[in-house]
């Protein structure tokens, strides 16, 4: 087994890497910065020559008795460009638009570096570019070459020709500049590395020489199922107060994880409670109504007795079965929502799930009479009942509910459309509207929306929604449709 590396020994080496890394980085960060005030320097140079031959070349606009127009570009320049070149003292070219030399201030053209004919490249360069400017750079004779091409105008602004100023980048000042300041750097690195190591030497033995002592202690500690208290005596105050909080740590780590045992089984019952509570809920609300609309509207003498018992029947069966769905659903809850998949009529599920509200607040409105669907049958009953129930309670109290249930289907797609007139969604509250256990309501449990969700999700279906503050939501469910 290899040696470990003691503690002191780490400190003093990562000390010296740290001087060593800082003074890399400050290395590097001074040649970057010389570099780029160089690039600068160079960038802002070559704009300054342009702009000032720019000047010199409209000032000869002014002057010159020729018609300003393309093909009396040589004319023009004849001999002001040797003048205008030794006022600058600068050499630059003329080009016409389509890249014929003009042209140039330099009677020995090199043909390498300053073409006769602008490449096709520059040219579509120059026309793509906003400030009508295009700079090439290259490599010549050791030096790094730029060539900037501007299209200039005439005195009314239009497009006359190209002017061409070749640039040396000339960095012989700058980097003897950067050698002498990097050697004067490197002798107050090296002083700076010196006292750096024997800094770093003493520092690291004070700070270990207290923590050996309680290593020995340590090492003599048999620690088995329950964590074993350091007692050590004739301490230093800091070792002291060192050892005194690992101790009660130790008592502290105990008593905690005994209270996060208990508070974690604690908190997955209640979260189970809370989630079965309102899943049972929601068919025990219908099934309340549906019985005191029986009741109420229960006629004896009514020729459509029948009929209608048989309805209230068939409604409160689907919450029971609903509620039975429920509880087998919780005995597996991992794997809830259960998917019964069964050919069913969605016009006929929704007409049934919205007999247990009161018509005279909800408007259904229905496209076709027939819409087959493969969905479970009290799954559906619930997404419709959980969104119509949202609907209502989102209106407020001063307000006449409205709510309208539009069904519509297409070739493949069934679409439901659930709008409301209440106080709409707050901003702040939109992105959370599908997150368990969110909820603004004071007695809801935050599950109603995200179990909806769940249940479209599993059919291959989305949800939805558009809200205004003060004018109500909208929420659009589609899912898959039986072809």
């Amino acid at each position: 087994m290899a040696k470990r590396v003691s503690l002191s020994s780490r400190i003093f080496i990562f000390m010296i890497l740290l001087i060593v890394l800082a003074s890399v980085l400050i290395a590097a960060v001074t040649i970057y910065q010389y570099g780029q005030q160089s690039k600068d320097y160079h960038r802002q140079r070559l704009e300054r020559k342009e702009s000032q031959l720019i000047s010199s070349i409209n000032y000869i606009f002014k002057q010159t008795l020729w018609e300003i127009n393309p093909s009396n570009l040589g004319n023009i320049f004849e001999y002001k460009i040797h003048e205008i070149a030794n006022i600058h003292n600068v050499n630059f070219n003329i080009y016409s638009l389509n890249g014929d030399l003009v042209k140039a201030s330099k009677s020995n053209f090199d043909q390498n570096m300053n073409p006769k004919k602008l490449s096709r490249v520059i040219l579509d360069s120059l026309n793509r570019n906003i400030q009508k400017r295009y700079v090439t750079s290259q490599m010549e004779l050791g030096s790094n070459y730029r060539s900037s091409y501007v299209i200039f105008n005439d005195l009314r602004a239009k497009p006359l020709g190209i002017l061409n100023v070749p640039y040396f980048d000339d960095d012989s000042l700058n980097y003897g500049e950067l050698k002498a300041f990097l050697i004067r750097l490197g002798y107050a690195y090296v002083l700076m590395f010196l006292v750096a190591i024997a800094f770093a030497y003493f520092v690291s033995k004070y700070i270990t020489k207290s923590l050996k002592s309680i290593g020995a202690k340590m090492n003599k500690t048999t620690l088995g199922k329950t964590n074993k208290k350091i007692e050590l005596g004739n301490s230093s105050v800091e070792v002291s107060l060192l050892v005194e909080s690992y101790n009660n740590m130790i008592d502290q780590l105990e008593e905690s994880a005994e209270k996060l045992a208990a508070s974690e089984r604690e908190q997955a019952w209640k979260e189970m409670a809370k989630q079965v509570a309102h899943e049972i809920k929601n068919p025990l609300t219908p099934m309340r109504l549906t019985v005191q609309n029986f009741q109420n509207k229960f006629d004896i003498n009514d020729p459509d007795i029948s009929k209608k018992v048989d309805e209230y029947s068939k409604t409160l069966i689907q919450q029971i079965d609903t509620m039975s769905s429920i509880a087998s659903a919780f005995s597996n809850f991992a794997k809830m929502p259960m998917k019964n998949t069964e050919t069913l009529n969605v016009v006929e599920i929704v007409e049934l799930a919205l007999d247990i509200f009161e018509n005279e607040f909800i408007k259904f409105i229905k496209h076709d009479e027939v819409i087959i669907a493969e969905f479970d049958r009290s799954q559906l009953t619930r997404v419709i009942t959980n969104l119509v129930k949202n609907a209502l309670q989102a209106v407020p109290e001063e307000r006449t509910p409205k709510v309208v249930v539009e069904l519509g289907a297409d070739e493949k797609t069934i679409f439901l459309e659930i709008a409301d007139n209440g106080s709409g969604i707050l901003k702040e509250h939109i992105p959370k509207i599908f997150e368990p256990k969110f909820t603004t309501k004071t007695g809801g449990m935050g599950l109603g929306l995200p179990m909806t969700k769940n249940i479209i999700d599993t059919y291959n279906g989305s949800i939805t929604f558009e809200t205004e503050a003060g004018k109500g939501t909208q929420f659009y469910v589609s899912f898959p449709k039986k072809i």
